[in-house]
């Protein structure tokens, strides 16, 4: 990476950053829908569980997108590939909020989706080559902090904003904010050198191991955990804690401020002690679901747990990733495009059967015991991973970027401890 991009020892290179900023974006369309499902159905003229599609078909389309994106952009230039991702991106929420079919808008969904898949499989492999070994799970927590910040800041906005101005005005303004990232990505981001000559073949070589579906797996299992029971937080809030409406917003920066949290501890904590962590955590995230569905009919109870849920759940999720992609050592973004798929592949899975749930007779506990169930089956392929053997000499090398620090990407990294 050029030294444009502020790279220094003991911090980040400022091209993490910049595609922080970018997942921040991406994150808060995905997840702002939440907290909008009463008022889109209304004005779309569908059931509040049907609403609930609009987050399963965006997953729907990060699960193919990723992979699929990123094989068909492999050759490009990465920030021409995140540019044109960007572009996308802001056309289709253009089109969403002109419209007023609700088939439209969830394929608008869905294709805004396949840019968000190449955007984010693109965008892990440039920050972990900026930042290099060391650093590699700190630099995916800083981006995926994007993700979680979205939750603090972007979602609230737009579900305050939905609630004043209807559901179409946070989507003129994501479209408006994705033209100018795209914009700011040109400018900072730096034409970025190829590294070893891309190969499809060995992007496929790289999914052979064992350890790396162990770890996509675990990024599938917590995520649809926790999202089967963010997708229908609302009317568990306004139903059975008894909180008005308006003050849903607030909550949902309560659960953005957990998951920000969350992600700082697991990109503090993943490159030392992986297995620790990851464990602990999905443990914390089981127990804290279990607990929602008894103590949800308190406001300060069901607020309390929700934090809880989003800081223990969103600690795993740097560390699987950065696990995920050094075991594909020199042939990453395939891999990255896979984890990228593995969470949405819960949240389409999760969201879905909560879906289901909230509509038998579980009613509005129906979530939460979704979730609890899949943090819990997360614990197998963690404990899975925990007895496997690690090499010591796994890395993170871009294909397409040359490292920041080429003499460290012949150190090997430590081996992995409880």
């Amino acid at each position: 990476m050029p030294s444009a991009s502020g790279t220094n020892h003991g911090k980040l290179p400022f091209v993490v950053w910049v595609l922080a900023a970018g997942t921040f974006l991406m994150g808060t369309t995905e997840f702002v829908i939440a907290g909008l499902l009463p008022e889109l159905a209304g004005d779309l003229g569908v059931g509040v569980s049907q609403a609930g599609l609009l987050i399963t078909a965006f997953a729907i389309g990060m699960i193919i997108g990723g992979p699929t994106m990123a094989m068909a952009t492999l050759r490009l230039p990465q920030r021409r590939t995140l540019i044109l991702a960007l572009a996308v991106f802001s056309l289709g929420h253009v089109v969403a909020a002109a419209s007023t079919s609700f088939a439209i808008v969830l394929i608008t969904r869905f294709v805004t989706a396949l840019a968000t898949g190449a955007f984010w499989a693109v965008g892990f492999v440039v920050a972990t080559a900026a930042a290099g070994p060391g650093k590699s799970t700190r630099a995916v927590g800083v981006m995926m902090g994007g993700l979680t910040l979205a939750n603090v800041i972007g979602v609230p906005i737009g579900s305050f904003a939905g609630q004043y101005v209807g559901w179409r005005g946070p989507f003129w303004a994501l479209a408006a904010l994705a033209g100018l990232a795209a914009v700011f990505i040109g400018r900072f981001i730096p034409p970025i050198e190829q590294g070893a000559q891309v190969s499809v073949r060995a992007e496929v070589r790289a999914l052979r191991q064992g350890r790396l579906w162990l770890a996509l797996t675990a990024a599938m299992l917590i995520m649809g955990g926790v999202m089967a029971t963010y997708t229908y937080i609302t009317p568990l809030l306004t139903d059975r804690a008894g909180i008005p409406a308006g003050a849903v917003p607030l909550v949902l920066i309560v659960f953005g401020t957990g998951a920000l949290g969350g992600t700082a501890i697991g990109g503090r904590l993943g490159d030392r002690r992986p297995m620790a962590t990851t464990i602990t955590a999905a443990a914390a995230t089981a127990l804290s679901l279990l607990l929602l569905i008894p103590l949800s009919a308190g406001p300060v109870t069901a607020t309390f747990l929700v934090f809880l849920m989003a800081l223990t759940g969103f600690t795993v999720n740097p560390v699987v990733t950065s696990l995920a992609v050094r075991f594909a050592g020199n042939a990453p973004t395939l891999t990255s495009a896979l984890t990228t798929s593995a969470y949405n592949t819960g949240i389409a899975a999760g969201s879905a059967i909560a879906g289901r749930a909230i509509d038998s007779s579980l009613g509005l506990t129906g979530p939460p015991l979704v979730g609890a169930v899949s943090a819990l089956l997360t614990l197998l392929p963690l404990l899975a991973l925990a007895v496997s053997r690690t090499p010591r000499t796994a890395r993170v090398v871009s294909q397409r970027t040359a490292s920041p620090h080429p003499q460290d990407d012949c150190k090997p990294l430590p081996a992995h401890r409880m």
